[in-house]
């Protein structure tokens, strides 16, 4: 069963959701740099355009619509996160976000990056 979703949440910036993504990792001992690895790899956003994104306080809805280069393995990104199969939303900015949301949590929980990045180990760097 697929379920709306309230649009009000696209207009929350970016800039102020990142700094939790950042403190969920630290807290369980990853990095910000693996924070910001992952969202370069889902959105081919580089430090500088992110950045640039949070220095202007976009929202989620203009931060993946203007992402360079949205990773087509994304779609390899399955399970639950918020109590909501991903597989299971029709909206496609939800998914983008919820897709980001799944990685940032494989990764406080301790998931390998290669595994995160749906690569080989011997792809990641």
């Amino acid at each position: 069963m697929a379920k709306t979703f309230n649009p009000r949440i696209y207009k929350i910036t970016f800039s102020s959701v990142y700094p939790m993504y950042v403190q969920k990792a630290e807290k369980k001992g990853r990095t910000k740099a693996e924070v910001d690895k992952i969202i370069h790899w889902l959105t081919g956003y580089n430090k500088k355009q992110m950045d640039a994104q949070i220095k202007r306080e976009t929202t989620f809805e203009t931060f993946f619509a203007e992402a360079p280069d949205m990773n087509p393995a994304r779609e390899l990104i399955t399970g639950v996160v918020c109590g909501v199969r991903l597989e299971e939303i029709e909206d496609p900015l939800m998914k983008e976000m919820r897709y980001l949301d799944k990685l940032v949590d494989e990764l406080a929980k301790g998931k390998a990056m290669e595994k995160i990045l749906r690569q080989p180990a011997e792809a990641v760097s």
